[in-house]
């Protein structure tokens, strides 16, 4: 039996969730999410939460059991709370704003970058441009967005220089001596 998949996703307080035969539908105060889902499992909706079951017992389906139920799960936090993901911009005169709907990163190359804010995800800067805080409702956007992001920049170990997420510990190297 699947350890994830055997527990029901409790439904918050404004929330509401749709099942069609191959997709589940949550609705709620940050937004909209549609997630597709194979035959193998079923979704159903019943005494405020999401029960998951799986219609066979082959590995396929045992492993399809656990993930939409993380996935609807996400979907639920996200349209209720919203995820975040805060980005380090670490190094002299390195920066980053918002103008309109692009990311502007100025981060040691001899051109800034212009990064699209993808569609449905807000980027707020802190820390006079040092901090990058993405916000939305998607798990998956976010962290997505926030890892292209990184990579733009990656931190390296000897002066810590570059982009990285809030919570990161960068192992930091000696360097060079200059000793004969």
């Amino acid at each position: 039996m699947s350890r994830i998949g055997i527990r029901p996703v409790l439904i918050p307080q404004g929330v509401k969730i749709s099942v069609a035969p191959t997709s589940v539908t949550v609705e709620g105060p940050k937004g909209k999410l549609v997630q597709e889902y194979v035959p193998e499992v079923e979704i159903v909706v019943k005494d405020g939460a999401v029960h998951f079951a799986r219609k066979n017992e082959s590995k396929q389906a045992k492993a399809y059991h656990g993930l939409y139920r993380s996935l609807v799960n996400n979907m639920v936090i996200g349209v209720s709370q919203g995820f975040k993901k805060a980005l380090v911009v670490n190094g002299v005169g390195y920066r980053a704003e918002v103008q309109g709907n692009f990311l502007v990163m100025s981060i040691g190359y001899s051109s800034d970058f212009m990064v699209i804010i993808p569609q449905g995800l807000a980027v707020a800067i802190e820390s006079n441009g040092q901090k990058v805080v993405i916000s939305g409702a998607d798990h998956a956007l976010v962290g997505k967005f926030a890892s292209e992001v990184r990579s733009l920049r990656l931190p390296e170990p000897y002066k810590g220089k570059g982009i990285r997420y809030e919570d990161e510990k960068i192992r930091r190297k000696v360097g060079k001596t200059g000793v004969k």
